[in-house]
């Protein structure tokens, strides 16, 4: 019988990433179990001390007195303190009279994070998309009041121009879409007069850090300019970035001026590249992004529809909102898209 070298026998480590994998599993699930339980302890207390506190009119010293008492009979155990106790009748509360399946929701997401929603977040639809998106993207705390600062639940509702439900699977379709924004504000370029799609490129890699932030938890940095080839030919996608929770290559296309139709066609190209080229065997499908100065909904509608790879199309902001007595009075993307073009041409004709 031979020895087994660990390190270079394919089997044991196949055999040990299984292993390491249940490890992995069993830790979150007795994670989640405690977390249930903690949950459903506080909901417990929360009734009773709603209940009693209506029936026998007590006040609010009752909660102080409560404290100290569970904190003497429980040395051990943390979450008694005056201000804790106060959450919790605040979640029961909150949640006392929402459906059943909120009050379960709950329940998913660890007790900081709760409190973050309850405290930063009002009304009941929008306490759900961030309750089911922390549970089904496993938000951290800090993750997820970055999202609602940013205003992620608002953003979801945007009117949103894509193809992801006729190219992606339902759930990576879902997750795709909430990546997605209807509208990117760039005004961190401090642009101050028309900028050609290089310089905005070029603007976007030297303000990377905001852009990031502007894009969305989750992105990471491939590279600007990217290289495909193609046999002899070759092909440079605008941005690349990879998106860590859906595992899968995002390219990015600037246009300074309006969506054309022929810019969806272009992007799914890079797309069939991108995947056969690119794209690792455990990655998603990638995805593309038109970034433009203006876009027609029906048009970008009837130009993804013959589409195979996933594509989005959103528009971006460059200055900031112009107050409503100055519209009209000021030069739109189309007139600074012509001076741009008119440019240009004038630098061709005069080399």
């Amino acid at each position: 019988m031979s020895s087994i070298t660990p390190s270079s026998d394919p089997a044991y480590q196949d055999f040990l990433r299984e292993i390491k994998a249940q490890v992995v599993q069993s830790r979150i699930s007795a994670a989640r179990s405690i977390n249930r339980s903690l949950i459903g302890l506080y909901w417990a207390l929360g009734k009773l001390m709603v209940d009693r506190q209506e029936a026998l009119g007590w006040g609010n010293a009752i909660v102080e007195r409560l404290s100290a008492d569970l904190k003497t009979e429980f040395p051990e155990m943390t979450g008694f303190s005056p201000r804790n106790l106060w959450d919790i009748k605040r979640f029961y509360e909150t949640y006392a009279d929402a459906p059943e399946f909120l009050r379960q929701l709950v329940a998913e997401i660890p007790w900081s994070h709760n409190i973050l929603i309850m405290q930063k977040v009002k009304g009941e639809v929008a306490r759900r998309y961030y309750l089911e998106a922390t549970a089904r993207l496993g938000w951290t705390r800090n993750v997820l009041l970055n999202q609602i600062k940013a205003g992620a639940y608002e953003v979801s509702l945007q009117d949103k121009s894509h193809n992801f439900s006729t190219t992606l699977p339902q759930h990576f379709a879902e997750q795709a879409e909430e990546m997605l924004k209807s509208q990117y504000s760039l005004e961190f370029l401090e642009v101050t007069q028309p900028m050609y799609e290089r310089a905005l490129e070029r603007g976007l890699v030297t303000r990377l850090k905001d852009f990031l932030v502007e894009l969305g938890y989750g992105f990471c940095f491939v590279g600007s300019r990217y290289r495909l080839t193609l046999g002899e030919n070759e092909y440079f996608l605008d941005l690349l970035f990879y998106h860590r929770f859906l595992k899968c290559l995002v390219a990015i296309e600037l246009k300074t001026g309006r969506f054309r139709p022929e810019y969806a066609g272009k992007m799914d190209f890079y797309l069939e590249v991108l995947n056969d080229r690119e794209r690792a065997p455990d990655d998603n499908p990638s995805i593309g992004i038109i970034l433009c100065a203006e876009r027609d909904r029906l048009e970008v509608e009837f130009s993804l529809k013959s589409k195979a790879n996933p594509i989005g199309v959103a528009t971006y902001q460059l200055y900031p909102e112009v107050p409503e007595e100055y519209r009209g009075l000021l030069p739109t993307d189309d007139d600074w898209q012509r001076l741009l073009d008119s440019a240009l041409s004038e630098g061709e004709e005069n080399e």
